[in-house]
């Protein structure tokens, strides 16, 4: 009977862990193979060997020093950077009031909010490009995709607005007994309480500004100096069609930081989304 059983747990153990690294091996192997021709030379990309017979790691100084990609970089960085920090400062705002004031049509401005992430960007993206681009004048640059995050977003709203309902009323009502302004408290006790959230909200953020490219692609295709990174890798790729090594070098250097980043950042990541989903 020891025996019997002995032979069950291991081949539990044995299944339990082939399934994880089979998973492990679907998602890293293709990074594998994107980093192994990224420094390749360019006659070996048109064969069917794996490993570099040759290590080109002067690829991936070939590929920054291209014409535009360093300005990508900064357009991205500029996008990425300053829409995460705009969207964040003004939805917190808007999150705690719906989750802690009580007004009317409270419920009207939530439903706006949900109704709000549910319609895709597509549906109003022609009057949009007319507003920013004649009205405006702002056609060419990115400020049609930085500017309107000032104004908050939805989906952030929303996140930060669950992560509030588990915030304890008794420490609000402590601070306003002492004579703190709504705008004190917000600054010195709910913010510190919520950097999980806030973390979390925006790492998405800078992920889908970083991603984004049917953003750039409307409002700078004309443009080429104010392209970023998603969009302008469209454009080396048809420059170097035939140099698989330099278009993998750079779509690895696009996603580098981004994996970075969520590696890093990945535990505080996890906890905020953990939070931000207790209460509804």
């Amino acid at each position: 009977m020891t025996g019997r059983l002995g032979t069950k747990a291991a081949l539990h153990w044995v299944a339990v862990h082939a399934l994880a690294v089979a998973a492990v091996l679907f998602f890293v192997l293709p990074f594998v193979f994107l980093f192994l021709t990224s420094v390749m030379t360019d006659r070996q990309t048109l064969t069917r060997d794996l490993w570099p017979h040759e290590w080109r790691w002067s690829n991936y100084a070939d590929v920054f020093n291209a014409p535009g990609f360093g300005t990508w970089w900064r357009n991205t960085l500029l996008y990425a950077g300053l829409g995460t920090v705009l969207c964040v400062v003004s939805s917190l705002p808007v999150a705690y009031a719906l989750a802690r004031f009580r007004f009317r049509f409270r419920g009207a401005a939530l439903m706006l909010v949900l109704a709000a992430m549910m319609l895709p960007p597509q549906v109003v993206v022609i009057p949009m490009y007319i507003f920013w681009s004649e009205d405006l004048g702002l056609s060419g640059t990115l400020w049609p995709l930085i500017i309107p995050l000032a104004f908050g977003d939805a989906f952030t709203i929303f996140l930060l607005r669950q992560f509030l309902l588990t915030v304890p009323s008794e420490y609000l009502d402590a601070a306003r007994v002492d004579g703190c302004g709504e705008v004190r408290i917000l600054l010195r006790i709910v913010v510190p309480m919520m950097r999980p959230a806030l973390a979390a909200v925006a790492l998405f953020q800078f992920f889908y500004c970083w991603n984004d490219y049917f953003g750039p692609q409307v409002y700078t295709s004309e443009n080429p100096g104010a392209w970023t990174l998603s969009y302008g890798l469209e454009s080396f790729k048809g420059a170097h069609h035939t140099n698989w090594n330099l278009t993998m070098a750079a779509t690895l250097l696009v996603m580098a930081p981004v994996i970075l980043v969520f590696f890093f950042a990945q535990k505080v990541f996890v906890e905020g989304i953990t939070l931000t989903g207790v209460k509804g």
